[in-house]
């Protein structure tokens, strides 16, 4: 195995049959100029055919033939080793893909014979539940009449499935052969009350496997452990280690797997809660920090403006999320509350099944985190106990009599809730909560609380400094496969908190022209067409469907309202076909481009040069503006954007001039993450450690600055409010007294006690600062000018308000009179 590597950041691609290893390899020149450090690939072991994510693994020896197989794997990941990259890879070790069951043999097994298969314990089947049969949920209301028997096979449609041996004989019809097998086909409406087997969330077509056998996570790692031995792989992103049965055993054995490789997990962490210390990982992949950077740039005072635009917005999020958790819980996730409950009936036999079933299912939806990890976190189940006795005191009794079995790390119910909470807040909070509000959707993101309006200054450098010195080396992101909306989709969504009564006026019209019967939907649909202007049509109509019946208030995937979503679609249609729908976002735009492009260009200098690992999902290196998936996995034209670079990389002698039109829709993007990626990479001594840094003057408000131990970000904040009060004036920003130069601009700055924003944010609004000896070390051609859009503030000269966080200049002056010291 080769040493241990950490990156000093990444860059995901989403690998498929369309972009596949090969094509990726063909794009590592592009993430080496671009700066990145590592290679971040999607999951690549088999998936289901025709799969575009790889999260339905089907077959753990090998990577995907579809994606390019082995040999292609081998040769992406020697050219990224030889370009001097490291190779990150996203692997799934809760579930598996069943969809067609051909193509995964474990299930083929454990169809063909049952709980006599060579590989029935890597399933997570309750046998008795099903009288010694798996439930296998495809029917339709034609019931068996929808089975076919061809070649010893039932056929559901052309999915195919085993029969045991032995079990079919001239002569027989499909329901003696039915009646036969190990498995059962039930109609897929009962999978969410009478399903026994667990499944990655409520997908009937991902079977969960118990990863913490020692032969399970021995056969299912094989490749993985064979990557690290061959040195192909020198990271992990492990995806939904909360479904695990025991998420910390699993990672010790992982750990013990790669030599103590760089691991990351997907873990949502909610607010003030922490990763636990005692796993052996290097932090998560990165949506708290997307929380934050989000919330720095909205304007609090726009809270009130927005939550009385949304109509009938909820008003306690906590109620609400308590609410669509509890329906989940006794909908979709029924079965698995009915299994909790079984688990626990051995411990109140006296007591009717459907009152312990109720209380369960309060139990669950009453959790302020998505998991615990007995015995860490155990106060946090207490907390949730004492919620469900105070929500439902007609139950109170039950609770007391299940709660000892609910703590006892070594009970199989308290493992099982513990597997099952995380699946009941992902689908009642991200999948449904957050499409039921929408007073300002940028803060409906994976990772976040809504009802966490917005985040001082003071409180994002507090953070910082605490990832700083507890997960130096944590992911930090703002797109993701994952996301609800891309990261320059919240930055033009999060201007509408500055805009306070003219987004009120303008939703109330837009409403009146293209009304719909749910008033908090049509905030988060209009704003939805905002954030991503000027999307398609087809992507708008593509996403108002699926948030309608995620949301699942007016409109439902199982049971769609014909006549909501003809009025909704007309909604979508009206922003390209209705001239005054047209005039109010033409007349939002002209102040949502700009102020957007300048939240994006600050929110992105701000995530690559904060503590942690900064990533670089696919194309965001340029303007993305997506929607939820699969709006955001669309191609990305690498191809364009090697171009673009290039002529940002070229001879500095023709100036700004050679730029392809710098500005909403050109190049500014990608000089500022190029530049902060090289810097990142070439020069980590300039990152060591975290200064927030005092602004002073008039518009003092509309600054976020830090150093990193030399490297300076700068960049402006609230840009439609510094551009209300006439710009930056005689606002300064107070780093280490230095010579210093700007890597986006190549303006020299004299070492002096505050520098002037109105000349260093003069063409961007963003600024990275280093010693003018860095600067002089650099490439030529590193430092470019660009120019701002119209109306962002930028480079204005007048200004209002007071400092970010209250720090008097005597107070900032101290700190940096220690740093000087050690400069």
């Amino acid at each position: 195995m080769t040493a241990r590597r950490v990156p000093t950041s990444t860059y995901r691609l989403q690998v498929t049959a369309d972009f596949d290893l090969t094509t990726a390899q063909g794009v590592v020149d592009h993430i080496r100029d671009l700066g990145a450090d590592w290679v971040y690939l999607s999951p690549v072991l088999q998936a289901e055919p025709g799969s575009q994510h790889g999260y339905d693994v089907v077959d753990h020896t090998h990577v995907d033939t579809e994606r390019g197989g082995d040999d292609a794997f081998r040769a992406l990941a020697e050219a990224a080793h030889a370009a001097g990259l490291g190779v990150l890879v996203d692997v799934v070790p809760n579930h598996v893909g069943v969809a067609t069951p051909e193509a995964n043999p474990w299930w083929w097994s454990l169809l063909e014979s049952g709980q006599g298969s060579a590989v029935a314990r890597a399933f997570d089947v309750d046998w008795e539940a099903g009288d010694g049969r798996i439930r296998v949920p495809v029917l339709d209301d034609r019931l068996l009449d929808a089975v076919e028997l061809r070649d010893g096979r039932l056929f559901v449609g052309e999915t195919a499935y085993p029969t045991a041996p032995g079990t079919v004989q001239d002569g027989d019809d499909v329901e003696t052969v039915h009646a036969r097998q190990h498995y059962e086909f039930v109609h897929w409406k009962r999978a969410d009350h009478e399903l026994n087997y667990r499944r990655f969330f409520a997908v009937n077509t991902l079977a969960a496997i118990r990863v913490e056998e020692p032969e399970v996570f021995a056969a299912s790692h094989a490749a993985i452990g064979a990557w690290f031995r061959d040195g192909l792989v020198d990271g992990l992103r492990i995806d939904h280690p909360d479904g695990l049965y025991d998420p910390a055993g699993y990672l010790q054995d992982l750990h013990e797997l790669t030599g103590g490789a760089y691991t990351l997990v997907e873990k949502i962490l909610e607010p003030g809660e922490q990763l636990p210390s005692s796993w052996p990982v290097d932090g998560t992949t990165g949506y708290d920090a997307l929380a934050l950077v989000d919330r720095v740039l909205v304007d609090p005072a726009g809270e009130d403006a927005l939550t009385a635009a949304s109509g009938a917005e909820p008003a306690d999020w906590q109620q609400l999320t308590h609410d669509t958790r509890r329906g989940i819980a006794d909908g979709i996730l029924g079965s698995e509350v009915a299994r909790l409950a079984r688990l626990l009936a051995p411990e109140v036999p006296d007591l009717p099944q459907d009152r312990v079933v109720d209380a369960v299912a309060e139990v669950v939806a009453s959790f302020e985190v998505y998991r615990t990890y007995l015995p860490e976190g155990v106060h946090h189940l207490i907390d949730a106990l004492e919620r469900a006795a105070e929500s439902r005191p007609d139950l109170d009794d039950v609770i007391d009599r299940i709660a000892p079995a609910l703590v006892d790390p070594g009970h199989a119910a308290a493992v099982r809730l513990q597997q099952t909470s995380g699946m009941v807040m992902a689908k009642g909070v991200e999948d449904t909560a957050y499409y039921r509000t929408s007073r300002l959707t940028t803060l409906s993101e994976v990772g976040a609380d809504p009802s966490l309006f917005a985040v001082s200054v003071e409180d994002f450098h507090q953070a910082q400094r605490d990832r700083q010195g507890s997960w130096p080396h944590t992911m930090t992101t703002l797109t993701t496969h994952d996301t609800k909306r891309s990261e320059d989709t919240r930055a033009r969504i999060s201007v509408l908190a500055e805009l306070g009564s003219e987004w009120t006026a303008a939703l109330a019209r837009l409403q009146s022209l293209a009304p719909l019967d749910d008033a908090v939907f049509a905030d988060l649909l209009w704003q939805a067409i905002v954030g991503a202007r000027p999307a398609s049509r087809e992507r708008l109509h593509a996403y108002a469907e699926k948030a309608s019946r995620e949301a699942g208030d007016s409109t439902t995937w199982t049971e769609p309202d014909e006549a909501f979503e003809e009025q909704m679609h007309a909604l979508v249609d009206a922003a390209f076909d209705d001239p005054e729908v047209v005039a109010v976002l033409d007349e939002l735009d002209r102040t949502v481009d700009a102020a957007g492009w300048s939240n994006g260009l600050t929110q992105k200098l701000v995530q690559l040069t904060m503590p942690g690992v900064p990533d670089v999902y696919q194309g965001t290196e340029a303007w993305d503006r997506s929607l939820v998936d699969p709006d955001n996995r669309r191609p990305v034209d690498h191809a364009e954007l090697r171009h673009v670079l290039a002529t940002l990389d070229g001879p500095d002698d023709d100036g700004p001039e050679r730029l392809p039109a710098v500005g909403p829709d050109g190049a500014a993007k990608l000089l500022v993450v190029s530049r902060a990626l090289r810097l990142r990479r070439d020069h980590p001594e300039l990152f060591t450690r975290y200064l927030g840094l005092e602004a002073t003057g008039v518009a003092a408000d509309h600054v976020l600055a830090f150093d990193r131990g030399g490297a300076v970000t700068v960049a402006t904040r609230l840009p439609v409010g510094l551009e209300r009060v006439g710009g930056w004036a005689d606002t300064l920003v107070h780093p280490v007294p230095l010579d210093r130069v700007d890597l986006l601009t190549g303006r020299r700055f004299p070492a002096s006690r505050g520098i002037a924003l109105a000349d260093l944010l003069a063409d961007l609004p963003v600024a990275l600062l280093v010693p003018a000896e860095v600067a002089d070390s650099t490439t030529p051609g590193d430092a470019v000018a660009a120019s701002a859009p119209a109306s962002t503030g930028a480079g204005t000269t007048t200004a209002s308000g007071a400092g970010p966080d209250g720090a008097t200049v005597s107070d900032q002056q101290a700190e940096i009179e220690i740093l000087e010291g050690h400069a």
